[in-house]
C-alpha cells in the first residue's frame, strides 16, 4: 500500500493491530529506494506499522540518496553535510506526519537504516530522542558532523541495536567500532555486534535484530 500525501515517497505494511501499533520506518543506503528494506517487511513482527521511505535525492541513471557523497581528486571522497542535516530534520518533520496520519504509538517509534540510510537514523535519534524509541543500524556509523552541539539532551530511553560486517569494503568496520564507546560516553544503551560479511546483511544479523525487535518492542 502506498500513500504519499507526506512530505516523504514512502510504502507501508499495516499492523495486526488497528489502534496504537508500534512503528517501525525504514531507511535504505546510498543509491537504493523504499522497495530494499522492505524486503524484510513480511518477516517482521505483525503488529508493527512498517514504513519504508525513498530518500529525497535521486540519482542517475536510479536509486535515491539522503545526502550526496562527492568523489574528488583533491579531497577525496566527502559528504555534504548540509544536505545531510536537510535529510535528518526531513526524517523528524514525516515522523510528526506519520503519526498524524496513521494509527500508530508515538510514543513507540523505532528507525531501522541501512548505511546511508543507518547514518541517519544516529542523527535524527541523537537530535530528536524525544520522538525515537528504538533504533536498528545496519553497516553504518556515527556522523558527528549532522549531530547537534548540545548532548545534554534526555537519552535515557533511547535504545539501539548496531551491527557491521567485519569485512565491510564501502563503510570501514573501525569506523563503526568508535559506536560503542560514543553510546557509552552518552549512557545510551544499545547492543554492537559484528558479522563475517561485506556491506550487506547476513542471515544471522536478521535474525539477531529480528529478535532484538520483538524482546523490545
Amino acid at each position: 500500500m502506498i500513500k504519499n500525501t507526506l512530505s516523504l515517497h514512502h510504502i507501508i505494511r499495516e499492523s495486526s493491530l488497528t489502534d496504537n501499533a508500534p512503528l517501525l520506518i525504514m531507511m535504505h543506503g546510498y543509491g537504493s529506494d523504499e522497495n530494499d528494506l522492505f524486503s524484510f517487511a513480511s518477516e517482521l513482527p505483525e503488529d508493527l506499522f512498517i514504513i519504508s521511505v525513498r530518500a529525497p535525492y535521486p540519482m542517475q541513471p536510479y536509486g535515491n540518496a539522503w545526502y550526496a557523497i562527492n568523489f574528488d581528486a583533491d579531497k577525496g571522497k566527502w559528504n555534504d553535510s548540509e544536505q545531510a542535516k536537510e535529510s535528518r530534520d526531513l526524517i523528524s518533520k514525516f515522523i510528526d506526519e506519520a503519526v498524524e496520519a496513521y494509527p500508530v504509538n508515538k510514543d513507540n517509534v523505532s528507525l531501522l537504516g541501512f548505511s546511508q540510510g543507518s547514518i541517519l537514523s544516529y542523527a535524527v535519534a541523537l537530535t530528536y530522542p524525544e520522538k525515537i524509541k528504538n533504533v536498528v543500524a545496519l553497516s553504518g556509523y556515527v556522523y558527528e558532523d549532522i549531530l547537534p552541539q548540545d548532548t545534554t539532551k534526555d537519552y535515557s530511553h533511547l535504545n539501539f541495536y548496531c551491527s557491521h560486517g567485519s569485512v565491510d569494503q564501502v563503510i570501514p568496520v573501525e569506523w563503526a567500532r568508535q559506536t560503542a564507546p560514543f553510546l557509552n560516553s552518552l549512557n545510551i544503551k544499545h547492543q554492537y555486534s559484528e558479522f563475517p560479511v561485506g556491506h550487506g546483511v547476513a542471515p544471522q544479523n536478521f535474525y539477531e535484530f529480528k529478535n532484538w525487535l520483538i524482546n523490545n518492542n
